[in-house]
């Protein structure tokens, strides 16, 4: 089904729906109550259920706006910081996303079942990781030749990792240890030396 272009204010009951389900999903998963979600995003459950006649619908809706706006972020991270910082503000969001998704898994699971679904996703992150890699590495700040897909590995690691574990400040420690190793310097014993 085609969607028609929203209102402005329609367009803003609809974002602060996703944020609101997304919030919640990672926090209590998909049987976070719908009514509760409305309540908070300050929405009538008929506009929910207008928008997302089903949960099911709401939690595909959710998933996509958050990969829209982490891919997203790459681009409009270096606008304003230097990619060396971009980059690991990029890695915490991406972060907060996979906590989401382990929060929305279970039908997830149903309404993404196609492998092109999931290529395609693996797709605009690595295009995102490039983004910020392809800085970098112009910069001087980053080393060249970093694979963004295996950033990309070693961030969806660390989600599970720390995911399993409920801790975010391993995930920020673990985060600083793969940042290590695509920095194009590092500081050892006082001495800089390039990295490879």
């Amino acid at each position: 089904m085609a969607d028609r272009p929203l209102r402005a204010d329609a367009r803003s009951n609809q974002e602060r729906l996703l944020a609101v389900a997304g919030e919640a999903f990672a926090r209590e998963g998909t049987q976070a109550s719908l009514k509760a979600i409305a309540q908070q995003a300050g929405v009538g459950i008929g506009t929910l259920y207008r928008r997302f006649p089903t949960r099911e619908a709401l939690v595909e809706a959710v998933y996509r706006n958050e990969l829209a706006h982490l891919c997203a972020a790459s681009p409009e991270l270096l606008r304003t910081l230097p990619p060396e910082v971009a980059l690991p503000t990029w890695m915490e969001r991406f972060i907060d996303f996979m906590a989401t998704k382990q929060g929305m898994a279970d039908v997830l699971r149903v309404v993404l079942l196609s492998e092109e679904d999931r290529l395609r996703t693996r797709d605009q992150l690595r295009a995102a990781i490039a983004v910020l890699l392809d800085a970098g590495a112009s910069a001087g700040t980053l080393r060249t030749g970093a694979d963004p897909n295996d950033v990309l590995m070693g961030l969806g690691g660390i989600s599970l990792i720390a995911g399993q574990e409920n801790q975010r400040g391993l995930a920020t420690r673990l985060i600083g240890l793969l940042l290590h190793g695509v920095m194009a310097t590092a500081v050892q014993d006082g001495a800089v030396h390039s990295g490879s």
